[in-house]
């Protein structure tokens, strides 16, 4: 697929919507422009709230290659739906109205945008131990309705995406957003997928922000990966299979300053091609 230089995809880390107004005006400055946006999130911190707040205690497993994901039961879904889907997404749509763009929130559900297969069962390292998780609603998105994204964007509609996607079987499913952005940039051919986060990009002695890394290539990403700590390992993933898929720029910036996105197209962060 050609790249189509007007697409931007832009993922913001759920860590780092306190204050998404910065963020929102940065990103209707530019679909006013001529940029065509589709906006992608998670909402990390708003489901630890709202499930503390619904005395349920956040759970959360590691891989044992090291990836941590939240503990999905059927409940702990329905919470994340409603701070993700139900709270933030609808935040950022009604700051984006008010900035005259006109955007559209969605799940992976809808439309069936986001497919993926729900995993049978998840390995986790328990006490030092492998156990065999089974009731878990997660897995990856491997199938974008891109059809239905390019109708909208066409319609000049932006689109506001957050998980859950929707399994081949039909149940919901917690997905990694950073990969599912991933995917996403790869299906509509994006030249350039933002990963926006609370960190300056990827860092090469975490937490040092002075240990930034600016530019790597997809050769150099397999050593780079052994330098993401949490979170940052998704997205370092999340940027190898956007390159793999066609995808020619991966930006891993910082969420946090005014005019984020702008400021990561100018050349903060990492960038990685």
């Amino acid at each position: 697929m050609n790249p189509q230089p007007d697409i931007t995809i832009v993922k913001l880390g759920g860590s780092v919507g306190r204050n998404p107004d910065s963020f929102c005006a940065d990103a209707a400055r530019l679909i006013h422009s001529g940029t065509r946006m589709i906006i992608v999130h998670g909402g990390s911190e708003h489901t630890n709230e709202l499930s503390t707040a619904l005395g349920r205690t956040p759970q959360f497993i590691t891989s044992p290659s090291g990836h941590t994901s939240r503990r999905t039961d059927r409940a702990t879904l329905e919470i994340m739906q409603m701070a993700c889907r139900g709270l933030f997404n609808q935040q950022i749509v009604e700051r984006l109205g008010r900035l005259g763009i006109r955007a559209v929130g969605l799940s992976g559900m809808d439309g069936s945008i986001w497919r993926g297969e729900r995993k049978e069962a998840i390995r986790a390292v328990v006490d030092g131990r492998v156990t065999v998780v089974r009731d878990d609603f997660t897995g990856t998105v491997t199938e974008v309705n891109a059809v239905f994204l390019r109708q909208l964007l066409d319609a000049g509609l932006t689109p506001v995406l957050s998980p859950p996607a929707v399994s081949f079987g039909g149940d919901p499913i917690n997905v990694d957003a950073d990969r599912a952005a991933a995917v996403t940039a790869a299906a509509l051919g994006a030249r350039d997928l933002l990963l926006l986060s609370n960190v300056p990009g990827l860092l090469a002695r975490f937490p040092d922000e002075s240990s930034l890394i600016s530019r790597l290539s997809r050769s150099q990403l397999q050593t780079a990966q052994a330098a993401a700590q949490g979170r940052m390992k998704k997205k370092v993933l999340g940027a190898v299979e956007a390159l793999d898929a066609g995808v020619q720029r991966v930006i891993i910036a910082d969420a946090r300053p005014n005019s984020p996105i702008t400021q990561a197209l100018q050349g903060a962060g990492t960038l990685i091609e």
